[in-house]
C-alpha cells in the first residue's frame, strides 16, 4: 500500500544514521524532477580516525567520494541526499532492508523485509565468494526453490552484474522469457532494485495458472505495481513497450531460438539465454549424413548429442553476431548445480556481422547440412 512520503523518508534517514547500516543505494528520479546526481552509495567505514560514513556520489560520467564524521556531519550530509528527488532507496542494516520507490502521484512503495545473515564457512575451508542474492534472502520464503535452484539463479545475477555497466540509470525495462515459477523474474527485480535501479519487469510464460501464481507473489511481496506476468507463447505474448534486457533461463529446445529472435526483433540492448535441452539439431544430424571426415564425431549417439549442443548453440552465437550483437559464451555456475550450465551473453553494438562471417556461416550449415530454428525466425539465409 503507498505511504507518506516524508515519513517514509524520515524512515530511511533514520536507518542511514543507524549503527547497523552496512549499504545503502539511490538512484532513479521522480516524476518531473531531476536529482542533482545520478546515483549515491553510502556504507560505514573504518578509517585510523575512527569510523566514519563514506557516500559516493555520480554523475554519470565519474564518482565523487566522501568521507564524514558521525553525528551532525553526517546528519547534514544525509538531510542533503534525502532532499534530492530521487526516485529510489534500497537501505540495507545488519537487521533490515527497506526498498523505497516513489510513485507517479509523489506516494511512497515501500517494502520491508529481514536482512538475511551471510552464510558463514567452516573453519579450515575456503570461504566461498559473497552471494548477489542470499539464498537464505527473505524473497525466498515466499518464492521458494531448491538450494540448486537459488544457486542457479545467483550464478546468473553474476553474469547480470557483469553485463550491465556500473553507471547505468534511469528506468530499466526487463523481460524474463518463459519464466515459469520466476524464481528468475523475482530474484532480477530484487537484485536490480538492489543497485537503485528504476525496474519494470514483465514474466512471460505459456501457462495460464502460473500467470495467476506469481502475480499473487508479486502482489505477497509488494511488486505488484512493478513486476506483471502475462501468460501467452515467447513469440507471441504481449510485451510493451519494448524491453532493454531480456533474459531466459532453461528455455526448452527452441523456445531458447524464440527468445533470441525476439530479443533480436526488439533491439534489446543486453541478451541473457540459458539453453535447456537441444533436441532440434541433435535430429538432424541423426536424419542426415555426417560431412567427410567428421564420421567418428557422431557414430556414438552420446557423442552426436553433445556435438548437436555445441553446434546449436555456435550457430546461435553467430546469428547474434550476424544481426548486431557482440556475445560471449560463457559457464555461468559449476556443473555440479546444473549440466545446462552455458550462458548466452549479448550486448547490442548496432553493427551487423561481416561478409567473412556470414561466410562462415553459412559454410558451417551447408558441411552439416542442418537448419537451426532461429535461422528461421531471423529469415536468415
Amino acid at each position: 500500500m503507498p505511504e507518506q512520503l516524508d515519513s517514509a523518508l524520515a524512515e530511511v534517514r533514520g536507518l542511514l544514521l543507524d549503527p547497523g547500516l552496512t549499504r545503502a543505494v539511490a538512484a532513479g528520479r521522480r516524476r518531473g524532477q531531476r536529482p542533482s546526481v545520478v546515483r549515491a552509495e553510502l556504507r560505514p567505514v573504518s578509517l585510523k580516525s575512527g569510523t566514519r560514513l563514506q557516500i559516493t556520489t555520480s554523475d554519470g560520467s565519474r564518482p565523487y567520494t566522501r568521507n564524514v564524521a558521525q553525528g551532525a556531519e553526517a546528519g547534514a550530509a544525509v538531510d542533503e541526499l534525502l532532499a534530492e528527488p530521487f526516485g529510489n532507496w534500497h537501505v540495507e542494516t545488519t537487521t533490515t532492508t527497506v526498498q523505497l520507490r516513489v510513485t507517479k502521484s509523489g506516494e511512497a512503495q515501500v517494502h520491508r523485509a529481514a536482512t538475511a545473515r551471510p552464510e558463514v564457512a567452516p573453519a579450515g575451508h575456503d570461504r566461498e565468494k559473497a552471494y548477489l542474492l542470499d539464498p537464505g534472502d527473505p524473497i525466498f520464503d515466499v518464492i521458494g526453490g531448491t538450494a540448486a535452484k537459488r544457486r542457479q539463479v545467483d550464478a546468473f545475477l553474476r553474469a547480470l552484474a557483469a553485463t550491465l555497466p556500473d553507471d547505468l540509470t534511469g528506468p530499466l525495462r526487463v523481460v524474463d522469457l518463459g519464466c515459469g515459477n520466476a524464481y528468475l523474474t523475482f530474484a532480477a527485480h530484487r537484485y536490480l532494485t538492489g543497485r537503485g535501479l528504476d525496474v519494470e519487469l514483465v514474466g512471460v510464460d505459456v501457462r495460464e495458472d502460473q500467470r495467476r501464481r506469481n502475480t499473487e507473489l508479486a502482489d505477497r511481496l509488494g511488486y505488484g505495481d512493478r513486476v506483471r506476468f502475462v501468460a501467452g507463447t515467447i513469440l507471441d505474448a504481449a510485451v510493451d513497450p519494448a524491453p532493454d534486457l531480456v533474459l531466459a533461463l532453461h528455455a526448452c529446445d527452441t523456445a531458447t531460438d524464440e527468445a533470441l529472435a525476439r530479443a533480436v526483433r526488439w533491439s534489446a540492448r543486453w541478451v541473457l539465454a540459458a539453453p535447456c535441452c537441444h533436441h532440434e539439431l541433435a535430429a538432424q544430424l541423426r536424419a542426415r549424413p555426417t560431412p567427410e571426415p567428421y564420421g567418428a564425431v557422431t557414430r556414438h549417439g552420446i557423442l552426436r548429442e553433445r556435438f548437436a549442443d555445441v553446434l546449436t548453440d555456435a550457430l546461435r552465437a553467430a546469428l547474434l553476431r550476424l544481426h548486431g550483437y557482440r556475445v560471449d559464451v560463457v559457464e555461468f555456475v559449476d556443473s555440479r548445480h546444473t549440466p545446462r550450465n552455458l550462458l548466452l551473453r549479448a550486448r547490442r553494438s548496432g553493427t551487423d556481422g561481416t561478409a567473412e562471417q556470414l561466410a562462415e556461416y553459412r559454410e558451417l550449415v551447408r558441411q552439416w547440412r542442418v537448419e537451426p530454428r532461429l535461422a528461421a525466425l531471423l529469415s536468415q539465409p
